[in-house]
């Protein structure tokens, strides 16, 4: 455990926050001391929801440390139960709280004599786990508990639907562009002919969960959240998953083969061909543009992408294998499942990188000066400081990233967006030079382009006018080289003769 003004995926407790706040009538209970109960206000902030977040934090407070907190907690869960009479009440420590070493099991225990709704406890190791971890862990977890119980009650279906069905699992609150990713997941489903089953956790209720066995197959959209889930489901019931993500062209058209192979292993005989034709002929306009001179005009452009492994995955696939756009380096902060990534992408790119260290992508970015970066929020942060266009890919992300209009990233109309997500990319990076040309631009000041606040250097003012005239597009880099070149040759103030010097030693 470290301290960080910046985490790329959260703590455990936020993952398993993630998933119950995402089921309809699910309550949780978060057994932390002050300061770890931000997820209200981020969930309210971020997601827009209509309806207050259904977390209660049990506060540790100085009583509780003295006392002991099951007294406590266990009120705090019945009353609840008493008020909101949600399905389920799922008890939550903190990495914090559970230095405390509490028997958890034993509260939800006492907890469930005199609750009405079910009780159970996210059993998540906090100190091994981050938010994507948890989140699928617990996710696993209340599918199981249901279908136990549906078992032991004589309830649990065990005939499949009578036409091809599937659930789609992982689709949770906070997620990248979740919603807009379902809606064009279940309209895909619709035109395959394939009747949803349940989707979950987002809008499910646990009531729905035993009759998860119904489905023909499991879709798996992202890799971070559903994946334990659909293999406890093959385990107990047999049923196979698809866990290609469909983002692309290239991908999508793999998904869908999949799921036909899928099917017609059970039986049913379908033939998707002249569905992937048509989508990418008529309906998806990437194929299209990748022959454009718009998109030839980027070939062999530089871009670095990083992100969570799924998005990161299938971003550098379609820059490269799309676009024909040099990937430089890939990199994902999902550490804990770097060989799957590397599988993935090493033919896609030069480097691959796994870190969830900010500040060393921030080095590496300004390092290799690509023409646009496809990050997360911090890699934006990143790109602002050193004049580089950033397209926001991938978790965490900023309420912008949270479009109330229709912008999914999945599909055959994902690739419609991430084209133009791409495209819009590297025509910014164009945007300073062709304003100063058109006398857009009405200021002198150059904006130190680097990671370090201060260069500790002074551009004299001959020095600052020259380096106005280089075009805006470049000019970063000149300065950066040029910085360079005066810091290894000792001088303090560079006038327009020692760019002039520069330009000649390092070929800026």
């Amino acid at each position: 455990m470290k301290l960080a003004y910046w985490m790329y995926a959260g703590p455990a407790h936020i993952g398993t926050l993630r998933i119950t706040s995402s089921f309809k009538n699910v309550h949780a209970i978060m057994h932390a001391p002050l300061g770890d109960d931000y997820f209200n206000v981020m969930r309210s902030m971020l997601s827009r929801e209509r309806n207050f977040t259904p977390v209660t934090t049990s506060v540790v407070d100085r009583n509780v440390l003295a006392r002991g907190s099951q007294e406590k907690v266990v009120d705090n869960i019945t009353r609840k139960d008493a008020e909101e009479h949600p399905d389920l009440i799922v008890l939550t420590p903190t990495c914090t709280s559970s230095i405390l070493q509490e028997d958890l099991h034993n509260f939800v225990e006492r907890a469930q004599l005199e609750a009405k709704g079910d009780v159970m406890l996210a059993d998540v190791n906090h100190y091994r786990y981050n938010e994507l971890q948890a989140a699928d862990q617990t996710l696993q977890q209340i599918v199981q508990y249901y279908i136990q119980k549906a078992r032991k009650q004589g309830e649990l279906p065990t005939e499949k639907t009578a036409k091809p069905s599937v659930n789609i699992i992982g689709i949770s609150t906070l997620g990248f562009h979740n919603n807009h990713d379902c809606t064009e997941l279940k309209r895909l489903m619709a035109d395959l002919g394939i009747e949803v089953n349940t989707v979950i956790p987002e809008g499910a209720s646990v009531h729905d969960l035993k009759n998860m066995s119904q489905a023909w197959f499991n879709l798996i959209p992202y890799r971070e959240i559903g994946l334990t889930t659909a293999k406890y489901l093959e385990q107990e019931f047999g049923t196979p998953y698809v866990d290609i993500t469909p983002m692309g062209v290239v991908e999508t058209a793999r998904c869908i083969r999949k799921i036909q192979q899928v099917i017609n292993a059970q039986g049913a005989e379908v033939d998707y061909e002249e569905f992937i034709n048509e989508q990418t002929l008529h309906v998806s306009q990437a194929a299209w543009f990748s022959r454009s001179i718009d998109c030839q005009n980027l070939t062999g452009k530089k871009a670095v992408v990083f992100g969570d492994n799924t998005h990161a995955a299938a971003l550098t696939k379609i820059l490269s294998r799309e676009m024909g756009i040099h990937v430089v380096w890939a990199g994902t902060y999902c550490k804990y499942d770097a060989d799957w990534f590397r599988e993935q992408v090493s033919e896609y790119c030069d480097e691959v990188l796994i870190t969830d260290d900010h500040g060393a992508i921030g080095d590496v970015i300004a390092r290799v000066e690509p023409s646009a970066i496809f990050g997360t929020q911090m890699e934006r942060h990143v790109g602002k400081r050193l004049d580089i266009p950033c397209g926001v890919i991938a978790a965490p992300i900023h309420v912008q990233n949270f479009p109330i209009g229709y912008k999914p990233f999945m599909g055959y109309e994902g690739t419609n967006q991430i084209t133009d997500l791409i495209y819009n990319s590297f025509t910014l990076g164009m945007e300073d030079h062709l304003l100063e040309i058109f006398g857009g631009h009405d200021t002198k000041e150059v904006i130190t382009k680097g990671i370090s606040a201060e260069s500790g250097l002074n551009w004299t003012k001959d020095g600052q006018a020259e380096l106005n005239k280089i075009p805006g597009f470049v000019r970063g880099k000149v300065k950066r080289n040029t910085e360079k070149f005066a810091r290894e040759r000792g001088f303090k103030d560079i006038s327009a003769e020692v760019l002039y010097a520069a330009k000649e030693a390092v070929g800026v």
